[in-house]
């Protein structure tokens, strides 16, 4: 059967792959719907010439129609190419969009075949087309991955070949996360022109042209499927391989630069993710105020962490609008030393707390402020109770630590709901829903009041004041977590280890020398 709109378009491919147009290519291998009507027509001669069973005829055809002299010097590219061409329009003549997870599968296996010819003579020609299958990918396993009704039977297929084996599973976007990882590593490990990777205008050249926009792409789903481990894997080859990262355009530079401090900050090291996510938020263009918002509320975090808060400024711009509300209690508390405020604004059933957990923030403000808490608690009750000193006899300025820990106790009850008039640290009568609780009451459950009904025996429903069989050998936590001399003394030790203040004295006494300022402010944000 005669198929001339599929002659032409072959004709077309084979002239552009001798003038190596990649973004022409592109244009011309057009994947997505809705498709143009001469496209609508090529589909409609592959369906009556070239069905499913016919795979095997289209790939002579496009072997016949492009000349055997578009094969590169290595060999093998000419044959891969058509593998993908071939794949390419089995994709558009059987593609059904409206069934996401078989796209998926199609799309996944287009650009595999892509990624084939990447790695050949001719794969600077294919590098656009595999950026942007790569991108429609994520966009779309990131999509099934927020529909598990989408991707139930997937699951359960995955399930049940894994035979109860204890493998951790990979997810639809881990894998599509791995596939692009295949292609980014084919443009860092580009081995041709010069040993810099850089032209005689200083410019990445070759398939280093793809590095961030792949690498920036696989981040983004490593991120989404919580794998930071292979994140660390992309950070380390861009750093062994990569070109420097300021010759690249200013959108990958700050996309990589923002995966770089949510990675740092993911692993505790909050100053380098502040370095990072500064410099991502300095070079993200003013326009772009969902990225800018982005940024800034990792940056913030970091900032709060490292004992740096926000100028009133910074709250005004357009990205930070209602960060205000989120933030400044929670800075205005570790200034003042607000232990009690603290605890309330940081609890779980707080209303901001679904907010925080949404960024996956709220544990890092929780743990890693606190100790800036108790620095500002000390310095609070140095200025209320400390002594002075006196410097002409040589005597140094002194805090009792029962001081610290009278405040300290009193602002814990506040914060766990006990009055004040209770005095008993085990009486939780006054005590409300809020507050710090010992790890243990959540594997304890109240006796059930007298007036219910006994349960039957057909439910399934915890007993009478029932303890998890792990912890019968355990004593029942005696009341609230409140602090004593221990935790006191403890406390103002790891702030003089961590050179927070700088002190020496007994364990009764605290000598203090001086408080120690976190770092310099600069135009975003002051000292706490």
């Amino acid at each position: 059967m005669a198929t001339p709109t599929v002659d032409k378009f072959l004709s077309e491919i084979a002239h552009l792959m001798r003038e190596k147009n990649g973004t022409a290519m592109l244009d011309f291998l057009c994947y997505e719907p809705p498709w143009p009507p001469l496209y609508n027509q090529m589909i409609s001669e592959l369906r009556q010439a070239y069905p499913v069973f016919q795979q095997a005829g289209l790939e002579r055809k496009c072997t016949e129609s492009l000349p055997a002299e578009e094969e590169g010097e290595s060999g093998g590219s000419f044959t891969s190419f058509i593998s993908f061409l071939s794949k390419y329009f089995a994709f558009i003549r059987d593609v059904d969009v409206s069934q996401l997870l078989e796209t998926h599968d199609r799309l996944k296996a287009l650009l595999g075949h892509a990624s084939i010819v990447l790695s050949a003579s001719t794969g600077l020609i294919i590098l656009p087309m595999v950026i942007s299958l790569s991108r429609t990918l994520s966009r779309l396993a990131i999509g099934l991955d927020k529909r598990p009704d989408l991707i139930a039977n997937l699951t359960s297929r995955e399930a049940t070949a894994g035979g109860g084996e204890a493998s951790e599973r990979v997810t639809l976007a881990e894998g599509s996360a791995n596939l692009i990882r295949e292609a980014f590593k084919k443009c860092a490990s580009e081995r041709s022109g010069n040993i810099s990777g850089l032209d005689g205008e200083g410019k990445p050249e070759g398939r280093r042209i793809g590095i961030y926009l792949m690498a920036n792409l696989c981040l983004k789903l490593f991120f989404h499927c919580k794998k930071l481990r292979s994140a660390e894997q992309i950070f380390a080859m861009i750093y062994q391989q990569s070109p420097p990262l300021s010759l690249y355009p200013a959108a990958q530079r700050t996309t990589f630069l923002y995966y770089l401090g949510r990675y740092h900050f993911a692993n505790n090291h909050f100053y380098r993710a502040q370095l990072a996510l500064q410099a991502a938020y300095d070079q993200c263009h003013r326009q772009a105020t969902r990225q800018r918002r982005l940024i800034l509320i990792y940056l913030i975090t970091s900032n709060m962490i490292l004992g740096r808060f926000p100028k009133a400024h910074t709250y005004q711009r357009p990205e930070a609008r209602g960060l205000r509300e989120k933030f400044e209690p929670l800075c205005h508390a570790i200034a003042k030393g607000d232990l009690e405020s603290f605890r309330r604004l940081t609890d779980i059933n707080h209303p901001s707390a679904n907010w925080f957990l949404h960024w996956r923030i709220l544990l890092q403000i929780t743990n890693r402020c606190e100790v800036l808490v108790w620095r500002s608690l000390a310095r609070k009750t140095f200025l209320i109770s400390g002594n002075l000193g006196d410097a002409a006899n040589k005597k140094a300025p002194t805090l009792d630590l029962d001081d610290v820990l009278v405040v300290a106790t009193l602002l814990e009850k506040r914060a766990l709901g006990i009055e004040p008039k209770d005095n008993k640290a085990d009486d939780l009568e006054h005590r409300q829903p809020e507050g710090r609780t010992h790890t243990n009451s959540i594997f304890i459950f109240p006796p059930t009041p007298a007036d219910t009904p006994p349960a039957k025996e057909d439910e399934d429903e915890l007993p009478d004041g029932y303890v998890d069989p792990d912890l019968l050998d355990f004593m029942d936590p005696p009341g609230p977590d409140l602090p004593t001399s221990e935790t006191v003394e403890s406390t103002i030790a790891s702030l003089s280890r961590a050179e927070k203040v700088r002190h020496h004295g007994s364990e009764e006494r605290f000598a203090a020398a001086g408080w120690l300022p976190e770092r310099v402010g600069d135009d975003n944000f002051e000292n706490g």
